[in-house]
């Protein structure tokens, strides 16, 4: 009978414990909305690695343009790609709806100099990755941990 009862509380334990987290993450795949930043080229690539994964759907993830900044307003997580944005890191920053937007920028080992990848280490919910397989993680995590706002 004890075996019992202490089975049922570890359950109800362990589902307060991970079942927010599961709930985060299932709500951020289904209606979070993915920007991507950069040329078409980088674009294609890096949203088919998004979609390939079988996370996100097509629907969730778009384009933002290289001419118009302010469509970064319309999502929950940027992406960046380094190598077409390079120059406009600082726009793109500025552009974000508030502190709660993830900015995700991928970039190639070494491609950010030393003093901006300073200046990106020091601001909110920003990620600089440089591999494929780290990018899903990095996108997944900031999904569970950005806006959401406490009730």
């Amino acid at each position: 009978m004890n075996a019992i009862v202490l089975f049922f509380i570890s359950l109800f334990i362990c589902a307060l414990g991970i079942g927010p987290a599961l709930w985060r993450l299932g709500n951020g795949l289904a209606t979070r909305k993915v920007g991507i930043v950069g040329s078409a080229d980088a674009y294609l690539s890096l949203k088919g690695t998004l979609i390939d994964s079988g996370l996100f759907w097509d629907k969730n993830v778009s384009q933002v343009p290289l001419d118009n900044f302010e469509k970064v307003k319309d999502f929950t997580v940027v992406l960046v790609d380094w190598g077409s944005c390079a120059s406009s890191v600082e726009e793109i920053f500025g552009a974000r709806k508030n502190q709660q937007t993830a900015i995700i920028i991928h970039a190639k080992p070494g491609e950010i100099p030393k003093e901006i990848m300073d200046d990106i280490a020091n601001r909110p919910n920003t990620v600089v990755v440089n591999f494929r397989g780290r990018l899903l993680n990095d996108i997944l995590t900031s999904l569970m941990t950005t806006s959401y706002e406490k009730k």
